[in-house]
Order: C-alpha cells, then sequence, then structure tokens
C-alpha cells in the first residue's frame, strides 16, 4: 500500500507530506483549497499526463514522491528491479517531476524510467476514482469488464479459453486469405519451375560433367600438336633412328663411371645414381610412347564433347555458374514445386481448420455467454444489496448479458459471423456479448441504462456499490474517490460514509469528500489548509487529532468551528460512526 505521499511545488501546495495507513483516510479542505491536488498528485504518480500549469508560480520544478510498502506485492516488486530500481527494506519511492517549460522526468526505485514504464509499475497499485470515472462506467466495455472480474477465476478461464480460439482462428483465416489471394502468383511459379526442371532433366547433367568435358575437348582439339610433341620428345629420350638420345648417352656416362669404380668408391656411387636414372628414363620413354600412341584425332567425338558443352553452357546461363549449382537449384526447386503443388491441399486443409475453429469457438462464445449471464445475476443481486444500505431502498439493479443477431454470411470468410445455438453472430476478441448495466431507481419504474436512469447522485451510488460487490476480486490495494459524493446528502451520505468504512477493511481507502457525514467514517482525517501572506498562497497538509476531527465536522455541517450546536452534532455523527471505522 501507500504509505507516504510528498509533494513540492504543485498548484497551491508549495511543500506538504501526507502520511498515510490502512484503512478510510479521508481529506477535506475549504473549496479553493487544493484538495484536488491531492488527486493530481496520485495521478502523475501513475503516469498521468503531466501539465506545466500545475508547476506552482515561480518555481522552475513540482514534484511528487509516493513510498509504497511493496512486501506484499510480488509482482510490483519484480517489475521495479525489472526497471533497474531499488527495493530497500520492503519499500520503494516512485518519483515524478515535471518542470514549468512541461518537460517530465519519472523514477521508479532511484532509477530514471520512461513515463510509460512509470504507468506501466504504479497503475496496478491504485483505483482512482471520480467524475470521469463515473462516465467511464457508462462504457459498456467497462460494464462488460466489471462483470468479468466478477465473475472470479472461473468466468476468467473460459473468457481466456475463448480468447486464445479466437486468435487461432484469426491466423488460421489470414493464412487462407493469403494462400487464396496468391493462388495465381503460385502457379505461375510453378510453372516457371516446371519449365526448368524438364529443360534440366532433358539434358541429365552429372555432377562435375562440364568441368571434365571442357578438359576433354582442348586435347580432342589438339590432338595433332599433342601427339607430335609426345613422338619428339620420346625420340629426345630413346632414338629409333640411332641419333644420339638422353637413354644412350646416359648409359654411356654410367659405363664410364663404372669402369672407374674400383679406383674410389665415390665414383661407383654416381655409377649407381646413373643406373637409376637409366632406369627412369627407360620407363619416362615407355610411357611417352605409350601417350604418343593414344592420342589420335577423333573429329566425331569432338563434335559430340562441343554439343554436350554447348546444352550444359545454355544450363548454366539460366540456373547457376556450374553444373553443380545447377543440380542444386535442381533439388531446391523441386521441393519448392512440391510445395506449391500442395497449395489446393493446403486451402483445403486450412478450410477444415477454420470450420473446426468456428465450431470451437461457437461452443466457447456459448459456454462464456452462460457464465456471465450467471454471474450478471449474482452481481446485480450484490449492487442491489448496496444500493439498499445506501438509502436506495427501492432501486434495482439489473445487468442485462445479449447477443446482436446478424445475416446469414454468403459463405465462411474472414470474420464472418458464428452460428450459436442457431443464431448467427459477430464475434469479437470479447466474445459475442454487449453487457450493459441497467437501474430502476425507483419502485415500478422500468430498469433504463445508466446514462438515462441515474442522477449524478445516483451513479455515485451505483459505482460506489458496484465498487464494494467487486471488492472481494479486485487485486488493486488502494482506492482512491475523489468526490463520488457529489450531489448526495442526508442519509445517503451516511450510509455512503458506512460501506467506504466496510471497503477499507479489505483494502487501503482514500477519499476527497466535502461531506462530514463520510469524513466521520474516516480511521485518518486530513485537512487542506490554505494561507495566505498577502502575495503568494499556499496550502499545507494537516493530520487531525480528535479535538480537531469534532472542529473541522462542525465547520463542514455548519459553516462554523465554534458553534454548540454544531459540534454536538459532530460529536454525535463520529460516535455513530466509530463502530463501523475500519481499524475500530
Amino acid at each position: 500500500m501507500l504509505e507516504e505521499i510528498r509533494i513540492g511545488s504543485l498548484g497551491v501546495i508549495e511543500a506538504s507530506t501526507l502520511e498515510l495507513g490502512p484503512g478510510l483516510t479521508v481529506i477535506t479542505g475549504e473549496t479553493g483549497a487544493g484538495k484536488t491536488m491531492i488527486v493530481t498528485a496520485l495521478g502523475l504518480l501513475l503516469g498521468g499526463r503531466s501539465d506545466s500549469g500545475a508547476v506552482r508560480s515561480g518555481a522552475r520544478t513540482a514534484r511528487v514522491e509516493g513510498v509504497v510498502h511493496a512486501a506484499p506485492l510480488p509482482a510490483f516488486t519484480a517489475a521495479v528491479e525489472d526497471a533497474g530500481g531499488e527495493v530497500e527494506d520492503d519499500r520503494v519511492v516512485l518519483a515524478r517531476n515535471v518542470s514549468a517549460e512541461g518537460r517530465s522526468r519519472a523514477f521508479v526505485g532511484g532509477a530514471t524510467v520512461p513515463v510509460s514504464t512509470l504507468a506501466g509499475i504504479a497503475e496496478p497499485l491504485v483505483a482512482v476514482h471520480g467524475q470521469s470515472d463515473q462516465h467511464r462506467l457508462l462504457q459498456a466495455r467497462a460494464q462488460r469488464e466489471a462483470l468479468d472480474r466478477f465473475g472470479g477465476e472461473a468466468l476468467a478461464a473460459l473468457a481466456t479459453a475463448y480468447a486464445d480460439l479466437h486468435e487461432r482462428l484469426d491466423a488460421t483465416e489470414r493464412e487462407l486469405e493469403d494462400v487464396v489471394a496468391s493462388a495465381r502468383d503460385r502457379a505461375r511459379e510453378a510453372d516457371l519451375l516446371r519449365f526448368g526442371l524438364g529443360e534440366i532433366e532433358a539434358v541429365e547433367p552429372e555432377p562435375g560433367e562440364d568441368a571434365s568435358l571442357a578438359l576433354e575437348e582442348a586435347r580432342l582439339g589438339f590432338a595433332d600438336t599433342l601427339r607430335t610433341a609426345a613422338e619428339q620428345a620420346r625420340e629426345a629420350l630413346s632414338s629409333e633412328q640411332g641419333a644420339p638420345d638422353a637413354l644412350a648417352t646416359t648409359s654411356a656416362a654410367r659405363g664410364l663411371l663404372d669402369g672407374v669404380r674400383e679406383h674410389d668408391p665415390e665414383a661407383g656411387d654416381l655409377a649407381d645414381r646413373l643406373a637409376e636414372v637409366t632406369y627412369l628414363l627407360s620407363d619416362v620413354a615407355a610411357d611417352v610412347a605409350s601417350y604418343a600412341a593414344r592420342v589420335d584425332t577423333d573429329p566425331a567425338r569432338l563434335a559430340t564433347v562441343s554439343e554436350r558443352r554447348a546444352a550444359l553452357t545454355a544450363l548454366t546461363r539460366k540456373y547457376g555458374d556450374t553444373i553443380d549449382e545447377v543440380l542444386a537449384w535442381a533439388a531446391q526447386s523441386a521441393q519448392r514445386l512440391f510445395e506449391l503443388d500442395g497449395t489446393d491441399d493446403r486451402i483445403l486443409e486450412l478450410q477444415a481448420q477454420q470450420q473446426q475453429l468456428r465450431d470451437e469457438l461457437a461452443a466457447a462464445a456459448a459456454a462464456l455467454s452462460a457464465a456471465r449471464t450467471e454471474a450478471a445475476g449474482r452481481l446485480a443481486d450484490a449492487v442491489t444489496a448496496e444500493l439498499a444500505l445506501l438509502a436506495m431502498p427501492h432501486a434495482r439493479l439489473t445487468i442485462e448479458v445479449r447477443q446482436h443477431e446478424v445475416p446469414a454470411p454468403d459463405g465462411i470468410t474472414r470474420g464472418a459471423p458464428l452460428q450459436v445455438e442457431k443464431r448467427w453472430l459477430r464475434f469479437t476478441a470479447s466474445g459475442v456479448d454487449e453487457v450493459e448495466l441497467l437501474l430502476a431507481a425507483n419502485t415500478g419504474s422500468d430498469p433504463r441504462p445508466l446514462h438515462k436512469g441515474a442522477s449524478g447522485g445516483e451513479l455515485s451510488r451505483v459505482m460506489l456499490a458496484l465498487e464494494v460487490a467487486l471488492a472481494g476480486t479486485s487485486p488493486v490495494p488502494t482506492f482512491v474517490f475523489d468526490e463520488v459524493d457529489a450531489g448526495v446528502g442526508g442519509a445517503a451520505a451516511v450510509e455512503i460514509g458506512r460501506r467506504l468504512a466496510q471497503l477499507a477493511r479489505t483494502a487501503q481507502v482514500l477519499v476527497v469528500t466535502h461531506l462530514p457525514q463520510v469524513a466521520a467514517y474516516a480511521d485518518r482525517h486530513v485537512v487542506v489548509e490554505k494561507s495566505s501572506d498577502g502575495s503568494i498562497t499556499s496550502s499545507g497538509l494537516t493530520v487531525l487529532d480528535d479535538a480537531q476531527r469534532v472542529s473541522e465536522l462542525s465547520r463542514m455541517m455548519a459553516g462554523l468551528a465554534d458553534s454548540d450546536t454544531a459540534l454536538a452534532h459532530a460529536r454525535e455523527l463520529l460516535e455513530v460512526a466509530g463502530p463501523a471505522r475500519a481499524l475500530s
């Protein structure tokens, strides 16, 4: 919960600290004293929009700090640490600076963060209710969310299951739309792939064939030159015409050295080496002779190789730099063609999946509607009972859960209506239901929508009754009510105070009020006092003791803080409220 709010240079408040605690805290003060600055400060801490006009005249920056006791809030603590902030002694300081030039800075646990991050971390801590929230309560979406929250975990599970099915159906229908829309392009792509694969299949290339044929063509093209060179090389190595050759010369050199072997061992070693050379020359001469015999001119083979190379070159111009790349393209294209040829099967598969998901979604929508209808009856009874305690004994709240039928669709397309219990209904991410709160304020009157059937004071009480009914299901630890008792007085005001005290038994409640009947039920009473030195007006916050509370309640009732009659009435009011206070 919030333990402390420190405000500096915000509106008429120069520097004040508001210490908070469990139970019900009320804030009172004369009109214009600055009570709403408390709510404004809270709005800034929750990441609300900043207004440079709220910076106190003459100040450079307005600053708001809030100290949060984070021990019972593990999700909040984790969010603070994820943002780079620190939790010290189970407490976190949230802060917001607004400059006179309009710049805004946010801090979480000492770390500077974007305002959006502050909002995401702090907003779940506090629920602020004011005149604007009454208008929000008139919106169908807010009424449906309130009902779903009251439905608890069982309804939440049904809503989650429905939302999951809706998301899956939407994804399936998106894919189906894309596949159908791209069918022509896919057919064109398939035709191109078939043509290319047909060309490659007609040639039937082998891996590395282009390189081997290039070598063979070069050899066939220069066959005469190669044969002549080989024959001349053979003649130089081993002549058949008796001309000097390498083999004869080497053999002669070997014989000369071999003849003087007995005179010098080194000469013998050289002779042995020449013998090895002689054997090697003999082998080479034989290999050259064999090569010369094998090199032959074959015009027919040359023509065949050239023709084959031309066919392979036609493929490499289109499908890859080498035949190996052409074969890799063919393998990939065959797989792609398999996928493209399966388009019709994929369409049929997606259509079947679409129908199955629509059937499942229709069943989930029916279950969700039934759960909402059941919860609507319970919530309406609970709020009606609360209204009776808020001086509206004849009021009756009903919650209508309805679905609007639409014409049957011509075909099943994306987002088309679905059939639920023989009715065609438009489905959204939240279901097929419209939820509306209806109020019959008096006996015999027909229930009417809140914006037509409730006055400002009645709407305030409906909202408070709804919040009390939802208190057990609300995860919000702190509630702030900004003059939601406007337009209410007398016995109704007493009951509002009593119900706020009841709500404060399970949550921290902060109320800005002008009604003494509400203020009497507070566990802590804070007054906003305005002072002026003739040139500058300032407001400060003071926590009242028992005697001061009597005086303030007297002022609120009669406008006279020292009237004996008003003081007596104030004491009586405090005595009546005492047993109902949250911390009594």
